[in-house]
C-alpha cells in the first residue's frame, strides 16, 4: 500500500523472495532519462530512501526492472548530493578488499559480513543522462557494489558470511 508524502510517493519496498529481485535490470535510454515519469519516480525513489534509512537504493527494490539507483549523499564520494547512477558499470582499482556487515532494506533484520572491493572506478550516466566516471573507495564504494548488485539481480545474502538475525526490539 503506497502513502501520499508531500507530492510525492512512498514506495513499496519489495523483499525477498519477491522475483524481481533476482532479475538482470533493464537499461535505460536517454529518451527514458528524459521523461516526467522518470524524474517523479526519482523523486518518490529518494524520498522513500530516506523515510526507511536507507544508505542507498536501487530500482527493483521498489519493483522497477530499471538500471537504477541512488546514494544518499552522506555516503557519497563528495558527499555534496544525493549520487543518482543509472546504467552503471564499474571496475575494481585495487585488489584489496574489506571485510564488513552489510543490511539492505528488501531482506530486513537480516545482517552478514560481506567482502567488496575497497576502490573501484564508476561509469554510469546521471539524472540528466550526462556520463559521469568517478572513483570511491571505503564505504562510499561498498555501498555502491552493494546497490549496482541489486540491478544484476544479485543481493548481499548471496555473498555474505555468518548471516544473523537482529534481535526484535518492543
Amino acid at each position: 500500500m503506497q502513502k501520499c508524502i508531500l507530492n510525492n510517493m512512498l514506495l513499496e519496498i519489495f523483499t525477498e523472495p519477491n522475483p524481481i529481485l533476482r532479475k538482470v535490470s533493464k537499461q535505460l535510454t536517454k529518451e527514458d532519462i528524459g521523461s516526467k515519469k522518470f524524474k517523479k519516480f526519482i523523486k518518490d525513489l529518494t524520498e522513500t530512501m530516506y523515510i526507511r534509512d536507507g544508505v542507498g537504493i536501487a530500482a527493483p527494490q521498489v519493483g522497477e526492472s530499471l538500471m537504477v539507483c541512488l546514494i544518499a549523499k552522506d555516503f557519497t564520494p563528495t558527499k555534496e548530493k544525493d549520487l543518482i547512477l543509472i546504467n552503471p558499470v564499474w571496475e575494481k582499482k585495487s585488489i584489496l578488499k574489506t571485510l564488513d556487515e552489510e543490511g539492505c532494506l528488501s531482506v530486513p533484520g537480516v545482517y552478514g559480513l560481506v567482502k567488496r572491493y575497497k576502490k573501484i572506478k564508476i561509469k554510469a550516466l546521471d539524472e540528466h543522462g550526462k556520463e559521469i566516471c568517478f572513483e570511491a573507495e571505503d564505504f562510499p564504494a561498498r555501498v555502491i557494489q552493494h546497490e549496482i548488485d541489486h540491478l544484476n539481480g544479485i543481493l548481499f545474502i548471496d555473498k555474505a558470511k555468518k548471516l544473523r538475525h537482529a534481535e526484535k526490539t518492543l
